[in-house]
């Protein structure tokens, strides 16, 4: 019996253990997550929308606006846009206003031509002019110094409010060549015929800006006149005979070999001359050419290995890889030039088969401090009789004993023999071989008019000046060549020099018509390299406040920005200057690369006559590629459009102001005012874009009594959380309601011109307007705005559309901006209600186990309980939530690539570029040569390599962290719109964690409710931070890789491209 009882005790005390493991386990796993009923979290989610689109429908006005757009809406006419037609019409306005720009060019080109023919040189002439840089200078007596002068400067609005003198130009001569040197003296005084010209222009044609003379001599003419002002160092750098239009004008595309001597000759001085007239020999060269650089000593060094046997185009970027390597040079052995030169005839020969190059001029650069030969035998094989490889030897250093020899291979090649003795030489003689490529073209009296790309020229004064007040301007400049036509000298070829014109980008824009674009169509242009002269993503600047220009932003490829066209189909037709369509899914970076949108874009696009340009159209499908055309009378119309809350979009041209002088103090409503009352017939407008406007003031004019009604109604917005209410039309109208008084906004920013996203731009639409465009209509769309540091204010924002049809267009679009602590008050109540009889909610925001969050559909957090987390990426701070979402479909990652991102690296040493240039560095590299030709008998003590190396560890101590160009990834994400809401569960080292998402009704909004108990901090979070792309090969190396597509320029425009030797 003992047994048995002590049995029956051990299986009950066992049980009792088994019990109470149950009731502890059961205890762990009830303890382990929170449990958030899906229905409580649906409830608040529900009441939270439910108030928010009240608030925004009631201050937005929007019912009302979709009621006035209903009314219309039997009497407007849809259209369907036709964006082969429109790309067409465009690309013709275009060129009309080119083709003005160039007829201006022409005049200036035949007044020099006769003025030069006229003038009879005189070595003795003495001759008063107005130098840039002396102008309205006084001595310490107060009396004008010579060149000077009272010269009468006024403020010009159309010069960005520059004081420009428009009856007279003035002459800049580069610091280092004398103002009186006689070449100088009788050039300025035959090319003042120009003032005329240059005033006959302006008034022709009253939208040009700067015009100019650059001279063969050095000397630069410009109007208006302006003072030029030298830099801190009491210098001006800028030297017209080394700018691109300069360059393109003068000669044709052409494809170089560069030979540098690195033998044992060319230590200490000379082989830092060496580098740099190399340097210099590259700023020469455009993105029309081609080249490579060769060191030899005996044997045959490729500059970069890794483009042997190869020419690569002389773009910014690869331009600057190569004198990256120029630093690395260093001299020894013998110098067998033989050998270089058979390697470069090979080179260009075979690079010319394979119809990649220009395809015209051919020139060999041949670096060296002499030539014990002739090389007859070399030449004779690889290029007479026909001499299509031009020489242009550069001898270095002082000793003349090899000078005969090189002198021979010039002559006997078509080239031209310099010698470079000191650093100060090396700018005036690299320039020398210009002229020789030019005899060509100035022998057959072609005068090709030459277009550049997009680029920032920030050497002139006036582009100094401009950057100070509102950041660099981008621009391309149109230049035609100046010959002499004597009858003793045509057979010499000689030029004369270069006129030009600046054209801005902006201009460009002004000529499109973004009503009929669509919310996300654009317009775009590109050169005949593939290079973007214009294109709503090319970002040039860079920097907050006062902009900056990037590195290499004016050779930014459109396969860098539409990079979806994986093939290159669109790039390649374009620059083969087709005319076409093309169709892409498209991902659209917004918000300062927060968001994305998903589009699917139809391109169009035909070339631009007379100019290397090809033009682009994009239109999105959808709502994108209709339009619709609305009827009222003028009479109301206008009296709509006067209303004082009423603004038109400051980029879009409505009427043209710029023509005419007296039209350029109009705004653009009193310029439509003028135009439509007949009172100005000389003012230009665009008679479709007004009817449309005026029809949209006449619809949207009840808002302004709507909102009105709201402000005098004191009962509402009591707590003054609502303090704008804006609205935008495809017309580029928009009106504006404050709530509250001007001081007590919280974002005083939004929708002026500081809020570049915020209002109309002459290639974009708001981008509040945007977004909801892309919400399911009667939705609103709820968003911090990330271009200001504030983050204490929310839009809501919501579009309108014209019909009930999926394929509506979008008529406007209106929304409020709201406090931010409003709105997240609104959540917080939102989320205490509970259906509990005895008012027990089993859950609450309130609870210490549980975290609430407010994110958008891109994943930020508009309301969390810890206040720092507002505006913060959701996966930053619950890693493991937003993992599970988007392994559940909640969400989506979308790649996005950044091909015009800029990095910070550690550079060891400030550039060899900028090493080379410092005036401080010339003159320590003199006296290292000095030091070293005092002691050479001690080399064999290796006396040098000490010298050598001690400064170059100098500079390598000298390192600094600096941005430079750079290839990036980075994720967006977006949330799936038919998952509504979710529950998961995450196993974090064998806690459960629990979470719901639930959408908030009529919002782009989501919240999410998180159980906090457990420690999930093994997961990483997500964060969208870019990571650069990493290239096996060198990033210049990977472009030349891709294998892009070039065109040559257009053949209508460079006539005599390949004019005979």
């Amino acid at each position: 019996m003992q047994v048995h009882r002590s049995s029956e005790v051990s299986s009950a005390r066992r049980c009792a253990c088994l019990l109470l493991l149950l009731t502890t386990l059961s205890c762990r796993a009830a303890g382990s997550h929170q449990n958030i009923p899906p229905s409580v979290v649906k409830l608040w989610a529900s009441a939270f929308g439910g108030e928010m689109k009240s608030i925004s429908a009631k201050y937005s006005g929007s019912q009302l606006l979709q009621k006035k757009y209903k009314e219309y809406e039997r009497v407007v006419r849809v259209e369907e846009l036709d964006g082969l037609r429109l790309v067409k019409r465009l690309a013709k306005d275009m060129e009309e206003m080119f083709h003005k720009k160039a007829q201006a060019m022409k005049r200036l080109v035949e007044a020099a031509e006769e003025a030069h023919l006229q003038h009879d040189e005189d070595p003795d002439l003495q001759y008063e002019y107005f130098n840039a840089v002396l102008i309205n200078e006084v001595d310490e007596l107060g009396n004008s110094v010579e060149l000077g002068g009272d010269f009468i400067l006024q403020p010009n609005d159309h010069f960005s409010n520059l004081s420009v003198n428009l009856s007279l130009s003035v002459v800049q001569v580069p610091t280092n060549m004398y103002n009186k040197d006689s070449a100088i003296v009788n050039g300025v005084y035959w090319s003042e015929a120009l003032n005329k010209v240059f005033v006959d222009n302006f008034e022709r044609d009253p939208s040009l800006i700067w015009q100019y003379f650059g001279s063969a001599k050095g000397f630069f003419r410009q109007y208006p006149g302006i003072k030029w002002k030298p830099d801190e160092h009491g210098v001006i750098a800028f030297d017209c005979r080394n700018r691109k239009w300069y360059i393109q004008a003068a000669t044709s595309p052409k494809d170089v070999v560069i030979l540098v001597d690195i033998s044992g000759s060319m230590k200490g001085l000379r082989l830092t001359i060496a580098r740099q007239t190399v340097s210099s020999i590259l700023d020469t060269l455009g993105n029309d050419d081609f080249f490579n650089i060769i060191a030899y000593n005996e044997e045959i060094h490729y500059v970069e290995p890794c483009l042997n046997g190869t020419l690569i185009q002389a773009d910014v970027t690869n331009k600057d890889h190569f004198r990256e390597h120029l630093d690395k040079l260093f001299a020894q052995g013998i110098g067998m030039l033989d050998m270089a030169l058979t390697e470069a005839f090979n080179l260009l020969s075979d690079f010319n088969e394979t119809g990649r190059g220009s395809e015209c001029s051919q020139a060999i650069m041949l670096v060296t401090d002499g030539a014990v030969d002739t090389y007859d035998a070399i030449f004779a094989k690889y290029n007479w009789p026909e001499r299509k490889v031009r020489i242009f030897p550069y001898l270095i250093g002082r000793e003349s004993a090899f000078a005969d020899n090189l002198k021979w291979m010039a002559c006997a090649n078509k080239g031209y023999f310099t010698q470079i003795s000191t650093l100060a030489d090396v700018q005036e003689h690299v320039m020398e071989y210009l002229h020789v490529l030019s005899r060509p073209k100035v022998i057959d009296q072609e005068h090709d008019t030459v277009w550049t790309e997009a680029y920032i020229d920030s050497t002139l004064p006036q582009a100094q000046k401009l950057e100070d007040g509102q950041g660099p301007v981008l621009m391309t400049t149109v230049a035609m060549p100046v010959f002499s036509t004597k009858n003793e000298t045509r057979n010499q070829g000689i030029l004369l020099g270069v006129v030009g014109t600046d054209v801005p980008v902006s201009e460009l824009l002004k000529t499109i018509p973004k009503y009929k674009l669509g919310i996300h169509g654009y317009t775009f242009a590109i050169t005949n390299n593939g290079y973007i002269l214009t294109h709503p993503d090319l970002r040039p600047l860079y920097g907050d406040g006062k902009k900056r220009r990037k590195p290499n932003y004016s050779s930014v490829d459109l396969s860098e920005v539409e990079w979806e066209d994986k093939d290159d189909t669109l790039r390649n037709a374009m620059v083969n200057r087709k005319t076409g369509t093309f169709s892409m899914e498209v991902k659209k970076s917004v918000d300062k690369g927060k968001r994305v949108l998903v589009l699917h874009n139809d391109y169009y696009y035909t070339d631009i006559k007379g100019t290397p340009f090809s033009l682009g159209v994009a239109l999105s499908r959808g709502h994108g590629k209709f339009f619709f055309r609305g009827n009222v009378t003028v009479e109301e119309g206008l009296h709509d459009l006067e209303h004082p809350d009423v603004a038109l979009a400051d980029e879009w041209t409505y009427c043209n102001t710029d023509e005419h002088p007296e039209h350029r103090y109009l705004s653009q409503i009193e310029a439509i005012k003028l135009y439509l009352n007949g009172h100005e017939p000389l003012l230009h407008c665009d008679k479709e874009l007004i009817q449309e406007v005026l029809f949209d003031a006449v619809v949207t004019a009840p808002l302004e009594a709507y909102w009105t009604s709201l402000v005098l109604n004191k009962s509402e917005n009591s707590d003054k959380g609502v303090e704008i209410a804006y609205l935008g039309t495809r017309t580029g109208l928009s009106r504006i309601n404050l709530f509250v008084v001007p001081d007590e906004l919280t974002n005083q920013d939004f929708l002026t011109a500081e809020d570049k996203e915020g209002v109309f731009n002459a290639d974009h639409f708001p981008l509040w307007y945007k977004r909801a465009a892309e919400q399911v209509p009667g939705t609103f769309i709820y968003s911090l705005p990330f271009n200001t540091e504030n983050k204490s204010v929310v839009l809501a924002s919501t579009a309108i559309q014209l019909l009930d049809e999926r394929k509506s267009p979008i008529a406007a679009a209106v929304g409020i901006q709201m406090k931010l602590d409003f709105f997240q008050k609104k959540f917080w109540t939102a989320s205490k209600q509970c259906v509990a009889l005895d008012g027990k909610c089993s859950i609450s925001c309130d609870d210490e186990n549980i975290n609430c969050y407010l994110i958008d559909s891109n994943g930020f957090i508009l309301v969390a309980e810890d206040y720092t987390l507002t505006g913060k990426f959701f996966g930053e701070a619950e890693g493991a939530v937003m993992s599970k979402l988007l392994q559940m479909g909640s969400f989506k990652r979308v790649t996005l690539y950044d091909y015009q991102a800029l990095c910070w690296v550690f550079s060891e040493s400030s550039g060899g570029g900028h090493k080379l240039l410092d005036p401080y560095f010339a003159v320590l590299s003199a006296m290292k040569w000095i030091v070293t030709e005092l002691v050479i008998f001690l080399v064999e003590f290796n006396l040098y390599s000490w010298w050598n190396s001690d400064l170059t560890a100098k500079a390598q101590r000298m390192g600094r962290t600096t941005q430079v160009p750079c290839d990036t990834e980075y994720p967006a994400f977006i949330s799936e719109r038919t998952i509504k809401e979710n529950t998961g569960h995450l196993d974090c080292d064998g806690c459960f964690k629990s979470f719901v998402i639930q959408q908030i009704p009529s919002s782009n909004l989501f919240m999410v409710v998180v159980d906090n108990k457990c420690d999930c901090s093994m997961f990483e979070p997500i964060t969208m931070n870019p990571v650069e792309i990493m290239y096996i090969l060198g990033r210049p190396e990977a472009i030349l890789a891709k294998g892009l597509c070039r065109a040559p320029p257009d053949m209508q425009v460079l006539v005599s491209e390949c004019v005979p030797a």
